[in-house]
Order: structure tokens, then C-alpha cells, then sequence
């Protein structure tokens, strides 16, 4: 199961997170940005440490550009976190509980990887041009700072203007298909297309589960920022993968 960007709905957390907690079969991602925008990021914070206490091979937790404020990238949102919750994510980074990347291959043999933001093409040449998503995921988890802190890296890219449009107009086809929060190419609340044509026209929109699923030649790329806001979406889901398999 892959959990989108929170930002501090910690009810809309809990509510996705429970049935994959009750089943000891099931891996969660969350690929970041716990923090900031809604009303309870301490709570969020402290139901995800429970996790990573209780059952840290089951609760892969990746960083967003949220967290990345407090282990070392500039700070940028207005309203800081208590110096414990603060200090939270500086340990979880110390020990490795902060990642940057994971990849699973599906049951139907697909490799993804899954990053906050996605990895460009710049991105993906910086690291070395890797073929697969478990080198990639290996090989951004070692946190290249020229790619990490960057404003296109894996923690700020955009869906639509950086991320898609790299690929689409790459001079090599994507090598693995990717998963990733941090923004959109639609207005869930509007129901609303928030990019060009050529986009629009790879993309198939699950509007409940509040999911984007953009085909690059023979690469999905899959957004799963719900966009909460301030109050948490009215409507979303997870994105599930039965029988898959965690790499890295």
C-alpha cells in the first residue's frame, strides 16, 4: 500500500493506514510530506513514530520536501513544527528511518519507483542513468546532495511541467515506471485538468481514490497526492498493489 502526502490529516491517516496495519501481510509507503497545511502534524508524527516503533519493516516512511526543512534543505513554510517534533524527524533521518526512495516490482512484474516528487531525466542522469528501480531507489537512499536539495530533484519536482514533460521529451524512453506525491495535474476538487494536452491525453484519472496514472511509452508514472488542504479530501484512497513485492 502507498500512502500520499498528509500534510498533517492525521484522521485521514489513520483512517487509510488501520486495514494495513491489521494485515501483517501488507507493506505501507508514504512517500512524505506528514507535516504542515493541516491541523494535527504533532499527531501525525506520533502515529507514524508508533509505526516505525511497533513495526518498522511494515512502514517504509520516505521524506518530502516538508520534512526535508528540519535535516538541513532551506526552510520554507511559515509555521514551525514544537522543537521535539522537530528534533523527531532529525533522529528518524540520523537512523535511516527517513528514506529517500523505495521500489516494488508488481504482481504483474512492473518495477516502480517511489520518491516524494519523482526523478526527472537531469535527475536520473545524475545519478548515472540506472536501469532499474531498485538501482535507482539503492542509489538515491545514499543522498546525493546535488540531488536531493535540488529544485527538480526528488523532493520539489512538479508532476506536469518537470517531471513528465522531462520524459516526454527525453532522448531515451524511461527505463521503470515511477510513483510519487508532492503535486498533480488535475484539481480533484473541481475536477479540473491542471496541464497540457500531451499530458492530458497519456492520463487516465481515478477521481475517488484521487489518483493519476500517466503513460510514457512503455513507463507508468503514478501520482497519488490526494491534496487534503487544510481539512483533509472528503474522498481518497491508497494506492494498492496486491501481491507485490518490496526491493528496496
Amino acid at each position: 500500500m502507498i500512502i500520499g502526502d498528509v500534510g498533517g490529516c492525521v484522521t485521514q491517516l489513520v483512517a487509510a493506514a488501520t486495514p494495513a496495519i491489521e494485515d501483517p501481510g501488507t507493506v505501507v509507503i508514504q512517500v512524505g510530506d506528514l507535516i504542515d497545511r493541516g491541523p494535527d502534524s504533532a499527531g501525525v508524527l506520533a502515529f507514524v513514530r508508533h509505526q516505525l516503533e511497533d513495526s518498522p519493516q511494515r512502514w517504509i516512511q520516505l521524506i518530502g520536501n516538508h520534512e526535508s526543512q528540519y535535516v538541513g534543505a532551506d526552510v520554507f513554510w511559515p509555521h514551525r513544527l514544537a522543537d521535539e517534533d522537530g528534533a523527531l524527524l532529525q533522529a528518524w533521518w540520523l537512523r535511516d528511518r527517513l528514506q529517500v526512495a523505495a521500489a516494488i516490482r508488481t504482481a504483474e512484474g512492473e518495477e516502480l519507483l517511489v520518491t516524494h516528487a519523482g526523478l526527472t531525466v537531469s535527475a536520473w542522469q545524475q545519478l548515472g542513468e540506472p536501469v532499474t528501480a531498485t538501482t535507482a531507489a539503492d542509489l538515491l537512499n545514499t543522498r546525493p546532495e546535488e540531488v536531493l536539495w535540488h529544485e527538480r530533484g526528488p523532493l520539489w519536482a512538479e508532476a506536469g511541467t518537470d517531471l513528465y514533460d522531462s520524459w516526454l521529451h527525453a532522448a531515451e524512453p524511461s527505463p521503470f515506471g515511477q510513483v510519487h506525491g508532492h503535486s498533480t495535474v488535475v484539481d480533484y476538487r473541481r475536477e479540473a485538468w491542471l496541464c497540457g494536452e500531451r499530458i492530458r491525453q497519456r492520463t487516465a484519472v481515478d477521481w475517488a481514490a484521487r489518483h493519476t496514472f500517466t503513460r510514457i511509452g512503455l513507463s507508468r508514472f503514478i501520482g497519488v497526492d490526494p491534496k487534503h488542504g487544510r481539512d483533509g479530501a472528503p474522498q481518497w484512497s491508497p494506492l494498492v498493489f496486491d501481491n507485490a513485492t518490496l526491493l528496496v
